[in-house]
């Protein structure tokens, strides 16, 4: 495993892994409390690399190899320290493979980068690849099932625990996080990405219910959109025959891409 690089972004170091190739590059962006050295980052390097693919990861403040505290993260953080990363990193078209958060994240990007476009036409987004979809998940699937006690630990001392399934560590929900993801929304209305779309969802998906990705679908032009739902598959979309379907939808945008 190489070393990273380091990029400073707003004075902190985030992780950076880069394999230079031909385009469109693949662009991945991990989940909450995930970091770019998980199943489904490692796949799709080993993909890439066999293909001669460009391929860029980064880890978000406050995970994996990158500095700064993770309960000092926000969406609008790791969006920031995202597009740092993509603009610094990235030359030509891009492919945005998102999971879970990370899928929150690339919608964000598409917009944020929209709205930089200094020639009109000049998209670089050439597709965006989502797996079990949580975008808004603050406001759309934390906040409404915040109980009395979580209410009170936000009030009280900004944030509350929660157990993990995927680690020993708790997961810990900020007042700063949920408060910023209201600013993040993207579930208001019509999303133009420009871009073919393919969402992978799991229908045991026990975090991100498949109700979330359908109601994403119906935000999402529909002529430019695949959905893929996996019987039993759930929030992680880890085993051999995710991946392979992963790779599957990756390979399919970068061929529509052309």
């Amino acid at each position: 495993m190489t070393a990273p690089v380091f990029l400073n972004v707003d004075g902190t170091s985030i992780a950076v892994r880069r394999a230079a190739g031909a385009e469109p590059g693949i662009v991945w962006l991990g989940g909450y409390k995930s970091d770019m050295l998980g199943t489904k980052a490692e796949k799709l390097a080993e993909w890439a690399s066999g293909q001669g693919r460009a391929f860029l990861r980064h880890d978000y403040s406050g995970h994996g190899e990158s500095g700064g505290a993770f309960a000092d993260g926000t969406v609008s953080n790791w969006l920031s320290q995202s597009l740092a990363v993509f603009n610094h990193f990235t030359q030509g078209r891009q492919i945005l493979v998102g999971s879970s958060m990370g899928a929150w994240i690339a919608l964000r990007m598409v917009q944020e980068l929209r709205q930089e476009l200094h020639t009109p036409g000049e998209n670089r987004i050439a597709g965006l690849v989502l797996l079990a979809p949580a975008p808004d998940f603050t406001a759309e699937l934390v906040e409404p099932a915040l109980t009395k006690a979580q209410k009170r630990d936000l009030a009280k001392k900004g944030f509350f625990e929660e157990p993990s399934d995927y680690s020993a560590e708790p997961y810990i929900y900020t007042r700063a996080l949920i408060e910023d993801g209201r600013n993040n929304r993207v579930l208001t209305g019509p999303i133009d990405t420009h871009c073919p779309v393919h969402i992978l969802q799991g229908l045991a998906d026990a975090d991100v219910p498949p109700s979330h990705a359908l109601k994403l679908v119906g935000l999402l032009p529909a002529d430019d959109v695949t959905l893929s739902l996996i019987p039993d598959g759930d929030h992680r979309l880890s085993r051999p025959q995710d991946l392979d379907m992963l790779v599957r939808a990756v390979d399919a945008i970068v061929r529509q891409a052309g």
